[in-house]
């Protein structure tokens, strides 16, 4: 793999890799050793997490760092769809990569909690520590009264990426006034990211990303917890964590691209606010 194909895959491996360890290690100490007593402090973490990723490899692949954002740009004509297949690949890759460093981690952590509360690694009460890869609706920590349908876990998973995506492209548009600078972009994309994860992690576990939920599952279901990995206690991962995201991403994309572009475009000799916020 040479030239820029090769670049786009480094930097989506190395930026994948590093959005999901972070976020992924931030789970960890959280059901491994209660470092975080608020969902906030979790959902402040992921952002930085991506905020940093984005910082790290956009240079050499735009750091889309996430299938339904790559086939999102790809919809919208921001990248050629033949190189889909490797921003793909460098995603799930990375996120396989950073599960098993995630283990390599905490694995002694994991099994001295599995041992303390006589959870065997693989049965339906092992998601408490499974959860530190994949992620399951509704989400294991949260109280027994919580209730969400396969149904209504494929809706908060496709909203949560719809307005991601959303907020990306709004970001990056270049007849967008309100944009920021290109230097600030990515800390508002993490920030985006932190408010996702705070309204919607109750329910699903706020994936949004399809490498970082398969990436780390597939590892998790190759070191031990097998079934309760994939696909999961409730079944429906693939629906929920990889198809609902691709669907949402996409249908950000189409109404960006052929309805709030357009506007934006219609207006760019005009490109201005003060006719509705007068100085």
């Amino acid at each position: 793999m040479t030239g820029d194909y090769g670049h786009s895959f480094a930097g989506e491996l190395l930026g994948t890799f590093m959005l999901v360890f972070f976020g992924c290690s931030t789970v960890a100490v959280t059901v491994l050793f209660a470092a975080h007593t608020g969902l906030l402090q979790v959902a402040v973490v992921w952002g930085i997490g991506v905020t940093l990723a984005i910082y790290a490899t956009r240079h050499l692949s735009c750091a889309h760092l996430n299938p339904a954002v790559s086939l999102a740009m790809v919809i919208a004509g921001r990248m050629d769809v033949r190189k889909l297949p490797v921003y793909w690949l460098a995603q799930l890759t990375g996120g396989f990569l950073a599960g098993a460093a995630v283990y390599a981690v905490f694995s002694p952590s994991m099994a001295a909690v599995e041992t303390a509360r006589h959870i065997v690694r693989g049965a339906p009460e092992s998601v408490l520590t499974a959860m530190l890869f994949g992620e399951y609706y509704p989400n294991p920590s949260s109280p027994v009264t919580c209730s969400v349908s396969l149904g209504g876990a494929f809706g908060v998973e496709a909203l949560g990426t719809f307005w991601l995506v959303l907020v990306i492209f709004a970001l990056t548009e270049g007849c967008n006034v309100g944009r920021p600078s290109s230097d600030v972009a990515p800390i508002l994309i993490g920030l985006t990211v932190t408010v996702l994860i705070s309204i919607f992690a109750p329910l699903t576990m706020a994936g949004f990303n399809p490498a970082r939920d398969f990436g780390p599952r597939l590892f998790a279901f190759l070191a031990g917890w097998g079934q309760v990995a994939i696909p999961g206690p409730r079944g429906g991962f693939f629906t929920v964590y990889i198809l609902a995201p691709l669907v949402g991403g996409s249908l950000a994309a189409l109404l960006f691209h052929r309805l709030l572009e357009p506007l934006m475009r219609g207006k760019a000799g005009n490109c201005s606010c003060k006719d509705h916020f007068p100085l």
